[in-house]
């Protein structure tokens, strides 16, 4: 007998459990030691930087649709109704991820609006493994040229040994993704049969057919705006240190926005709250900042990426759904997705 759709759902919430609580610690060992005084001794200094926080963040997130619209195949759309369509889904599931368990947002993103999308699933699912291996790839060179101060000799040695294999790895992936495809499939047939590997050997081909379609200097594109991209982060993270004139160096902004969002990476709950403070403190920490002053630093800065993405991804999502007459409610619309990936 097939598990009810309240009994899968019931055995999905068990999962986010252990997220929680890794959540909870990562937020108690950020705080531990700082009193409430100090957390509301933290100051506006510089009030015109909010302009700052506020342009780059948007700046930052229009690129990331400029950026999935590229990579998405148009079809028989004009190319406003393409970037849209795409920016509406995407921002929808950013907003989605940080708010719901499990990636939703990216299951969503893959499944739900195919059709919007004019695509199939597999198709989607492997532009949004190339977003996250451009991503991954700028936010580890950020963190590699920034972490000097805190790493070990050893942990130094194996980041920029992660980092030289990944930089071969994904400009090999770039510049050569069609000549790659037939050697890795006769790799994958002399394996033994395995249903990972075969799981394995689908995303790479994804990865590679998203690649093939944008050809040698679309990729290297792609790349180029994501170090754009990052960068905007970066200077959302600067504005923000120059808003509250927080006494750290040049160095500080854009090791906390690499480390920040590596920390991601983390299993824990939506929108990686608990280990992105922690991580935000420690970059400050170590480039001049107080305790406590790093901390909320860390706290209200993640407030605002949270509220900002968030926020802009519900209305939009809100008004598609008005304009479109769509009252289904959206806890229906999301027990209705696969359990897996395509």
């Amino acid at each position: 007998m097939s598990a009810t759709p309240t009994t899968s759902n019931g055995r999905n919430m068990l999962k986010t459990v252990p997220g929680v609580l890794v959540s909870i610690f990562f937020l108690w060992y950020t705080f531990r030691g700082i009193s409430f005084s100090q957390i509301l001794a933290l100051r506006i200094s510089h009030p015109a930087w909010i302009l700052g926080i506020i342009g780059f963040t948007a700046a930052g997130y229009t690129l990331r649709c400029i950026r999935w619209t590229q990579m998405m195949p148009r079809g028989r759309q004009s190319l406003r109704t393409h970037f849209l369509v795409c920016a509406r889904v995407l921002m929808t599931s950013l907003a989605a991820n940080n708010i719901l368990p499990l990636r939703i947002g990216d299951i969503m993103r893959i499944f739900t609006y195919a059709d919007d999308l004019g695509t199939s699933p597999s198709i989607t699912l492997s532009t949004v493994i190339l977003e996250k291996l451009l991503d991954i790839f700028v936010l580890v060179l950020m963190f590699v040229s920034t972490v000097g101060t805190i790493a070990t000799p050893r942990l130094r040695l194996i980041a920029n040994v992660s980092l030289a294999i990944s930089a071969i790895g994904l400009l090999t992936l770039l510049v050569a993704a069609r000549s790659l495809q037939p050697p890795i499939q006769r790799l994958f047939t002399r394996l033994p049969p395995n249903p990972k590997l075969e799981k394995v050997e689908h995303w790479i081909t994804l990865a590679l057919d998203a690649t093939g379609r944008l050809g040698v200097t679309g990729s290297l594109l792609l790349l180029l705006q994501t170090v754009v991209i990052w960068t905007c982060e970066g200077m959302i993270f600067l504005s923000a240190i120059r808003l509250l004139g927080l006494p750290v160096d040049r160095i500080a902004a854009w090791l906390a926005v690499s480390f920040a969002n590596l920390s991601y990476l983390i299993p824990s709950s939506p929108g990686a709250i608990g280990p992105f403070e922690l991580a935000v403190k420690t970059s400050l920490v170590n480039h001049g900042a107080s305790m406590s002053q790093a901390a909320v630093f860390g706290l209200a800065i993640h407030a605002w990426m949270l509220i900002s993405v968030t926020g802009a991804g519900g209305i939009i999502f809100l008004i598609h759904r008005f304009r479109i007459q769509n009252h289904k409610p959206l806890l229906e619309e999301i027990e209705q997705l696969p359990a897996q990936m395509p």
